[in-house]
């Protein structure tokens, strides 16, 4: 069954609220890892974590100003984020490994929920949407790279 345009923009601007919503999270996590970093790779691992946050930060505006631009508006409640949100936050007291292997599974949920947004989006005729999916997964995927070479057994010093 078809959906009519009214439900097919409400999807949209659905999704792009829990998108909304997740970038804020993890950005959040992001800054915790970010904040946390200790080791022999600290300078690196605290840079490149705080490197991630920010461009996952700079999304919440994308999102939000996306869901307005189509007729929907963002999510604009701090008590709303955690309820829309599909990345966990973080908790708890965590070592090195699990920091990246938390920061590593958010991304790979971010980019799975990216992909299927973007069909939302294609079936509702709004390409705008389906573009901001597309050119933020590859973003995503970059950074995923790189916190799963930090997770190969290569070196010892993360692993």
């Amino acid at each position: 069954m078809k959906k009519n345009a009214n439900q097919a923009n409400a999807d949209v601007v659905a999704a792009l609220h829990r998108e909304q919503a997740n970038a804020l999270v993890a950005y959040l996590n992001y800054k915790k890892y970010h904040w946390l970093t200790y080791g022999p790779l600290f300078r690196d691992i605290h840079l490149l974590l705080d490197e991630q946050a920010t461009q996952t930060y700079d999304t919440i505006d994308e999102f939000a100003e996306r869901a307005i631009m189509i007729g929907g508006a963002p999510i604009g409640d701090p008590a709303d984020y955690l309820q829309v949100a599909t990345v966990p936050p973080s908790s708890g007291k965590l070592s090195m490994r699990k920091m990246i292997e938390e920061a590593r599974n958010t991304v790979d949920l971010i980019i799975r929920e990216m992909h299927a947004d973007t069909e939302v989006a294609s079936a509702a005729g709004d390409i705008g949407t389906a573009d901001l999916y597309t050119r933020l997964v590859q973003q995503h995927q970059k950074n995923r790279w790189f916190l799963n070479e930090l997770l190969q057994k290569r070196d010892g010093l993360v692993s």
